[in-house]
């Protein structure tokens, strides 16, 4: 079988099904497992994800006011690629191939692919397209014993932090605008013996000025920037002027790579989960 992944989480969930062997076009943003760096790249970004965050925000603002994608598809390579199933999403269209550019992508294509597209808001959500990528792939027995696998280490986690206090944590993920992190994140906090601030299981992440978010008084701030490693999200951080923003961060502040764990609808959320329990303080 052949498979082209357009986002990172399904190129994570493919490999951690075992079969990373299917997988002969990923998209620009696709780093793990490390072998899928040398697959081809079938998309690219019109963003440049060097600039400052709130240069790229103002970018990714304008692209949506005219209407046009921050994402281009090499369609030609798609279609030497000739892929049995292309795998998109309909969550993001500022990080991956949006839902309509998918759509007209499939309608170039001779044979018509089979599409999967993950759309997940919460954790069952996101655990119920592995199933669904599995089943596609004809890996049932692999989805329900990576499904369980998982879940298992999701109730580790909640059980070790039974029983103590619920600090609240706020995290966030951009900081200019500063973004509090929704969809599955309230839930790795909550799992993690946290109170997540500010933000709701499946709701999107939103906007929130600086000076409501101090309002909340966290114990814990999460520093966690939609695909920027620690090292980047501490040079973000080091760079915001903003005088309640320096108010909030007097209080305690952890780094989380949210590239890699908390902005990826797949498998390694449960990471995330483990590492937020070990950041929460007791």
């Amino acid at each position: 079988m052949r498979v082209v992944s357009l986002l990172p989480a399904a190129t994570e969930t493919v490999a951690a099904l075992g079969a990373g062997g299917y997988l002969v076009g990923v998209s620009h943003e696709c780093d793990y497992p490390p072998e899928v760096r040398a697959l081809p790249r079938v998309t690219r970004t019109r963003i440049d994800s060097t600039r400052a965050s709130g240069d790229i925000d103002r970018a990714v603002t304008e692209a949506q006011r005219a209407g046009t994608s921050a994402i281009d598809v090499d369609v030609e390579l798609v279609a030497r690629l000739r892929p049995d199933v292309i795998i998109g999403q309909a969550l993001c269209p500022v990080c991956a191939v949006g839902a309509g550019d998918l759509e007209r992508l499939v309608a170039t294509l001779m044979p018509t692919p089979w599409v999967v597209t993950l759309h997940a808001h919460t954790l069952d959500g996101v655990l119920a397209d592995i199933h669904k990528v599995g089943e596609t792939l004809e890996l049932k027995d692999e989805a329900d014993e990576l499904v369980a696998g998982l879940r298992y280490r999701l109730r580790r986690v909640a059980d070790r932090t039974q029983g103590s206090g619920r600090p609240r944590v706020l995290v966030l993920e951009w900081l200019d605008p500063p973004y509090v992190a929704g969809h599955w994140v309230p839930e790795l906090v909550e799992v993690a013996g946290g109170r997540a601030l500010a933000a709701a299981p499946g709701e999107p992440s939103r906007v929130q000025p600086w000076r409501e978010l101090v309002a909340l008084a966290p114990d814990l701030v999460v520093i966690a920037l939609c695909g920027f490693d620690v090292a980047r999200a501490q040079t973000e951080f080091a760079t915001v002027a903003d005088p309640d923003a320096r108010t909030l961060f007097t209080r305690r502040v952890e780094f989380l790579d949210g590239n890699a764990y908390t902005s990826r609808p797949g498998p390694r959320l449960v990471d995330a989960a483990e590492m937020l329990s070990r950041l929460i303080p007791r």
